[in-house]
């Protein structure tokens, strides 16, 4: 509706602008040199094949009187002309060419000119027809106009009394010829244009009422963007009936089970360092064993890949029943409870320190609740739950998790493999801790897009335009991690960032400062990202990743995925297993 409107007050303003701003000189409406003749000095004249063509309407509004005059005087012969007819194409030509023509228009003169004139007013019109034309043709200019508009009970009258004008007119060419209502059509025609002019020609009125549109229309978009990205960061933290479902009746079956049965096979392969080591952690089931079944069902050797997947308390019972019973082939798993790391606590870790706070329990709990939906995404995916579990932030600490590994290929639980793995192991990292694919491909993935370069500890020690990389599919070295101590790095800037200061809540900017120079980028085929968020990525990127990643919010387990990426991650997950089907789990 808001288009319509402006297109319909463009071209009013263009047909109305234009001969005062490019030629200045003093312009009749009325005439046209193609179509129009000196109705005042012709007594036995008729229209022939009356029609606005984008041409004719153009000339109807620019040339002027006496260069019309002129040639009609000149001609020899008259022809004759036609009744009008309604041309609904034409008309379509009129406005458009006046749009067009509205590109040239000067905007100062568009609220000072008016095509009512008082010299059209004061001319000697001999004979009604002339009138009666002059009336049709304004009066089909209006109805041009009001169709863009809301008048439309004035759009429907104009044309009802131009189809009344048009039947009575016929083939009248004097004013004898005409019926005897004439006159009185001829008075309402006029009434009806004077009104017309009032609500339609109002360019300064029109032209505030349009940025008002325009501002509010804005102010609309902006609104529903927030929300928007508000309801996608609410759904990325929800868990989907299914799933929790899938966890509820694994965990019953678990605990069901006799201690005899609840234990893994080939335990011996869990510190042999000889063996490809994976680290999992995850609080979804089915995320975790799309992760597993990915990896080995493209791994050459399965037999000789290790997974560690420590999961949170509530997932144990689940994580642990459904490997066994859909234990990954020849190759060997290991599920653990976080909360049995006794050596992980407040006086050791920052985090839980900083959690266990009243100013973080604040902050999160309490502070700035939303009145609105837009109101409250701006610090949402800050206070998503993930930041406050200790499996996010168990990759700091993968040395006193496994401290008989020499290297570990960390994964998180929303990737999908594709290619097998095991040449990860033999890329020499030089000396560096770990081992990512970089994505400052583009300038938003710097350093000083993460974190805060207007504080002084930040600016004095590292670069803003130091290259990101990404969490997701790391190979860390763990030896060189104990040489250069670097846990101890994170917890110095975990403490330093108490206020969140330094760096909003997360994993990634503490990582890119605790690696910061220690981190061997990786070739970029082994790790694509952004299918989570990305809905641009090319077909042959994916499918030559090793490694690709549903980082974003739009989790392939979830409704709000993209269709065309979830095919990789539903191909590793049997719909028809028992549990999956139970709880109405579907592609």
């Amino acid at each position: 509706m808001a288009g319509a409107r402006a297109m319909a007050f463009v071209a009013l303003c263009a047909l109305a602008a234009f001969p005062v701003a490019v030629t200045g000189a003093q312009v009749d409406p009325l005439y046209s040199s193609k179509q129009v003749l000196d109705w005042s000095s012709q007594a036995n004249i008729k229209l022939q094949n009356f029609s606005l063509t984008e041409e004719d309407g153009l000339q109807l509004l620019v040339r002027p009187e006496e260069v019309t005059h002129r040639k009609l005087r000149e001609r020899t012969r008259i022809k004759k002309i036609e009744p009008v007819q309604q041309d609904d194409e034409a008309l379509v030509k009129l406005e458009n060419a006046g749009i067009e023509r509205s590109k040239a228009v000067d905007s100062a003169v568009l609220g000072k000119y008016s095509i009512w004139r008082r010299e059209n007013e004061n001319e000697k019109a001999d004979s009604k027809v002339r009138l009666m034309r002059d009336q049709m043709i304004m009066a089909r200019i209006y109805s041009v106009l009001a169709k863009s508009r809301d008048k439309l009970d004035l759009h429907q009258d104009l044309l009802s009394r131009l189809k009344e004008s048009q039947r009575s007119l016929g083939e009248a060419t004097a004013d004898a010829e005409l019926p005897k209502s004439a006159s009185e059509r001829v008075k309402v025609m006029g009434q009806l244009l004077a009104k017309a002019r009032d609500q339609l020609y109002d360019c300064k009125a029109i032209t505030q009422r349009l940025r008002a549109m325009l501002q509010s229309a804005d102010e609309q978009v902006r609104s529903l963007k927030k929300q928007s990205t508000f309801l996608s960061q609410l759904a990325a933290k929800t868990i989907p009936n299914g799933i929790h479902c899938l966890s509820m009746r694994l965990t019953i079956d678990y605990y069901l089970l006799s201690p005899e049965k609840r234990k893994f096979p080939k335990s011996e392969n869990l510190e042999n360092p000889d063996l490809y080591h994976y680290a999992l952690f995850s609080d979804n089931v089915l995320a975790a064993s799309v992760v597993v079944n990915s990896t080995i069902m493209n791994a050459k050797e399965p037999e000789k890949h290790v997974f560690h997947l420590v999961t949170d308390k509530l997932n144990f019972g689940a994580m642990n029943m459904w490997f066994l019973l859909n234990p990954p082939g020849d190759a060997t798993i290991h599920v653990e409870n976080v909360d049995d790391f006794k050596w992980l606590n407040s006086s050791y870790c920052p985090v839980l320190k900083q959690l266990e706070s009243v100013a973080m329990k604040e902050y999160y709990f309490k502070a700035d609740r939303p009145k609105t939906l837009s109101a409250g995404s701006s610090n949402l995916k800050y206070r998503n739950p993930k930041y406050l579990s200790m499996l996010n932030h168990l990759r700091f600490y993968l040395p006193q998790v496994y401290p008989k590994l020499n290297k570990i290929l960390f994964l998180d639980d929303d990737i999908v493999v594709q290619k097998d793995l095991t040449g990860l192991w033999e890329v020499d990292l030089n000396g560096n801790v770990n081992g990512a694919v970089e994505t400052c491909g583009e300038s938003f993935h710097r350093f000083d897009k993460y974190l805060n370069f207007s504080n002084p500890n930040i600016a004095q020690n590292f670069d803003p335009n130091a290259c990101g990389w990404a969490y997701g599919m790391n190979m860390f070295d763990l030896e060189e991690w104990k040489k250069k101590d670097i846990t101890g790095i994170y917890h110095k800037w975990q403490n330093m960032n108490e206020n969140r200061l330094l760096w909003k809540l997360g994993t990634l900017p503490p990582g890119l400062l605790t690696f910061y120079k220690l981190t061997h980028p990786l070739d970029k085929s082994w790790h694509v990202l952004g299918l989570g968020y990305n809905p641009s990525i090319e077909r042959s990127e994916i499918d030559n990743a090793a490694v690709i990643h549903y980082n974003g919010n739009m989790k392939p387990w979830l409704e709000i995925a993209m269709s065309k990426y979830r095919p990789y991650w539903t191909k590793y997950i049997n719909y028809e297993h028992t549990y999956v089907r139970g709880c109405k789990i579907s592609q």
